[in-house]
């Protein structure tokens, strides 16, 4: 922890860094959903920007993590922990984009009441 005034200076000048960083990066986020010179894909918004917007996403999220919730002065133990939270979101979203191509049908699956 800060112990000089010094100290504290340099933290609210780190902070006040990374807050004009995700603030850049919130307009960045609006611009590439909204400004048809930055649109990476299709026409309008797409799976690509889509992408995009996640990426910044969780650059933003990743440097609230570590600057703003203080994890660049924890045990080794809680990375562990953040990356494996990483690993389980990034398994997760897999999933469900393997679901879009191989959907679950009940066709011939449920029983048929009689008289139908």
């Amino acid at each position: 922890m800060a112990d000089s005034p010094e100290e504290i200076k340099s933290h609210f000048k780190q902070y006040g860094i990374v807050g004009g960083i995700l603030f850049l990066g919130t307009v960045l986020t609006v611009a590439v959903a909204t400004v048809p010179a930055l649109d990476i894909g299709g026409h309008g918004f797409d799976k690509s920007d889509a992408i995009l917007g996640m990426f910044i996403a969780t650059v933003k999220a990743s440097l609230v993590a570590i600057i703003f919730m203080h994890l660049n002065h924890e045990k080794k133990a809680v990375y562990w922990i953040f990356l494996g939270s990483l690993v389980f979101g990034a398994i997760l979203i897999a999933l469900f984009a393997l679901a879009m191509y191989d959907p679950i049908t009940f066709d011939g699956l449920l029983p048929t009441m009689p008289g139908q």
